[in-house]
Formats: structure tokens, C-alpha cells, sequence
């Protein structure tokens, strides 16, 4: 099959022929007809996450048709069309059991801790817990964004972030995930501040129903900010790009008793990143992490996408081949862009 493959960390990626994968016995092979482009396969091209063996394929945003099935699967076939969260579970652990899939403690992850669907094929494990029926009107390229942004935007908002309406959402950093939460949390009957550095960004913002927009390169202190515009600070803030500077914004615009949500990666040198914690204890406010959505939990949200309550094929602002990925892939880190990039291999 063809595939893009790198073979050291930030050096660039190339397309070539590699053998096809082959289905575990609790597993299928899918083959893959969309495939998004996300700033966490640019993270794992840089090194960022120790699962990685080179070389490496990279993608854990895809959907496609079943091409393959393991001789334990019950639940699947050929032919059935599907998508998967990004974190597969392994459906037994602790974690689990208690339907919390989307921290299992044995969890694998395409694109991550096996190669991943930047290629024709890609193998996913326990199928009968996460594959995910995609209704007949999805196009596979909508399809392809719920895995990691739609879906972890979703449960940021809606699960963690125990959203109510009339309350005030900050998204800090509008890129695929941060548009996704706009979107969701405007949905949800919530007042929306997007803020971000790129004007592209802020107007899909206003399109997806932010109903504030901020420039964080035109004021001195985002946080003050969104303070301000918000009558006291946002009841819920998210912080869906990770960096240092929006994660401390996050907090640090939130109003009393207020809820951060950690989306965005926080790679560092050292491992660890400041964050605001006197301002979380003395106005006592909650910092919670959000890891994607276990399969589960997809059939409300497909509902509210399959009735046109969301939409997330609006997200798609750009269409590549595979043969463009290694270029779009290295861009990724000076230019994030706005929307969601989807890969539709063969076209």
C-alpha cells in the first residue's frame, strides 16, 4: 500500500510503498477514505510522544470501509462503513468497566503506537469496542473530523465542561478543535468569546456562532480581556490550542468557581508548564483535562449532527492528497491554519 512514512523526528516525510497491515484477532483492517490532518500528527512528527517507534506513518483522524476482520470480531464485517476514536480502549481494565475508554489503562492509539491512516489501510484493535457506524448521509470526509477535534470538543464541552446555556465559553486558540467547541458550545445556547491571533479564524468563529471575537495580538492581557467582555470572566474556558501563554489565559479569565479545560497538547523541554494555581485556589476553580470521547459515547452527537444541530462538515476548509501531506504536515508548525485540512487519499 502506499503510505506516508517518516523515517527521524522534524525531517520530512515522504510517500512510498509499505505492506499492508494485517487484522489482530480482536481487530479489523479499514480501509481508509478520509483521513484528517491535525496539529497532533505535526506533534508526533516532532517528537513529542514516546509511543512513536521509527519509521513511522502517521494519522488518527480517518474514516473508511472495513477491509478486513480478526477471527475474535463479532460485532463487524467487510464492507461496513465506520470511524474510531483516536484512543481505542482495550474494553477490560479498571478504566473501562467503568466506560471511562477514553483514559484506558492499555489503550493503543493510530498514528501513534502503531502506524496510523495517512496510508490505504490502517489496523485498529478491539474493534467490537471502538469502531463507530457511520450513518449513511456522512460523507467520510465530515466523518474524519469527528475522531479527534469534533469528538474531543464534544466531551470538552458538553461532559467535562458540564456546559449550560446562557453561560460564558472562552476558546482559546480556533483552530479545528477550538472551531469545533465554537460551534458545540453556541449550540448548547452558550455565549461564546473565540479569541485568536488569526483573522481567517475569528471570521469562521463569528460563522460557527462565537458571539465575541478577540484578537489576542490587539490588547495587552487576553485574560482581561475576556474578563471584560464577559461581565467578570467566562464560566467555562478552554484551552484548545497548548501553549504556556493560552493555558494561563484560560485560567486566568475564568470568573469565580469558573472551569478550565485543558484540550490543547503542552509539550515542554522540561515536561511540565506554570500554571495560574493561586488564582485557581482563591477563586476555586476547577482544571480538568479532556482525552478525546470513548465510542460509546458518539451516538448523541452523531444525532445532533445526522438532525443538522452541528456541523462539522463545515469545519472542512481544505482538501489535500497524499501526495501533499509531507508539505501540509511540516506547515503545520509555523502556520496551523484555520478549519480543518482532510486527506482524501485516492482522489
Amino acid at each position: 500500500m502506499r503510505a506516508v512514512v517518516f523515517e527521524r523526528y522534524g525531517e520530512t516525510a515522504e510517500v512510498r510503498e509499505v505492506a499492508d497491515p494485517e487484522p489482530a484477532e480482536h481487530g479489523v483492517v479499514v480501509r481508509v477514505e478520509a483521513t484528517g490532518l491535525c496539529r497532533s500528527d505535526w506533534h508526533g512528527w516532532q517528537g513529542h510522544d514516546p509511543d512513536i517507534a521509527l519509521p513511522h506513518v502517521p494519522g488518527h483522524e480517518l474514516a473508511g470501509v472495513v477491509e478486513a476482520v480478526g477471527a475474535r470480531v463479532t460485532g463487524w464485517r467487510p464492507g461496513d462503513r465506520v470511524t474510531v476514536p483516536f484512543i481505542c480502549a482495550c474494553g477490560t481494565c479498571p478504566s473501562c468497566a467503568a466506560g471511562d475508554h477514553q483514559v484506558c489503562e492499555r489503550q493503543t492509539q493510530p498514528g501513534f503506537t502503531h502506524w496510523g491512516s495517512f496510508a490505504q489501510y490502517v489496523a485498529l484493535d478491539h474493534a467490537d469496542v471502538n469502531l463507530v457506524a457511520l450513518p449513511g448521509e456522512l460523507s467520510f470526509a465530515t466523518a474524519a473530523s469527528l475522531g479527534c477535534r469534533f469528538a474531543t470538543a464534544y466531551r470538552a464541552v458538553v461532559q467535562q465542561g458540564r456546559i449550560a446555556a446562557g453561560e460564558w465559553v472562552a476558546v482559546h486558540g480556533c483552530g479545528g478543535v477550538g472551531l469545533s467547541a465554537v460551534m458545540i458550545a453556541a449550540a448548547s445556547g452558550a455565549r461564546v468569546v473565540a479569541v485568536d491571533v488569526s483573522a481567517q479564524a475569528l471570521d469562521l468563529a463569528r460563522e460557527f456562532g462565537a458571539a465575541q471575537r478577540l484578537d489576542a495580538t490587539s490588547v495587552p492581557d487576553t485574560a482581561a480581556a475576556v474578563r471584560d467582555l464577559t461581565g467578570g470572566g467566562a464560566h467555562l474556558s478552554l484551552d484548545a490550542l497548548g501553549s504556556p501563554g493560552t493555558c494561563a489565559a484560560s485560567v486566568n479569565g475564568l470568573r469565580r468557581r469558573g472551569r478550565h479545560v485543558q484540550v490543547g497538547l503542552l509539550p515542554s523541554p522540561d515536561g511540565t508548564t506554570p500554571v495560574p494555581m493561586a488564582r485557581a485556589i482563591a477563586l476555586e476553580l476547577e482544571l480538568l483535562g479532556s482525552h478525546g470521547m470513548a465510542a460509546h459515547s458518539y451516538p448523541p452527537m452523531l444525532e445532533l449532527v445526522r438532525s443538522g444541530v452541528l456541523r462539522p462538515d463545515l469545519l472542512v476548509t481544505s482538501t489535500i492528497t497524499l501526495e501533499e501531506v509531507p508539505a501540509a504536515l511540516a506547515g503545520m508548525g509555523t502556520a496551523p491554519g484555520a478549519g480543518a485540512t482532510v486527506i482524501v487519499p485516492w482522489s
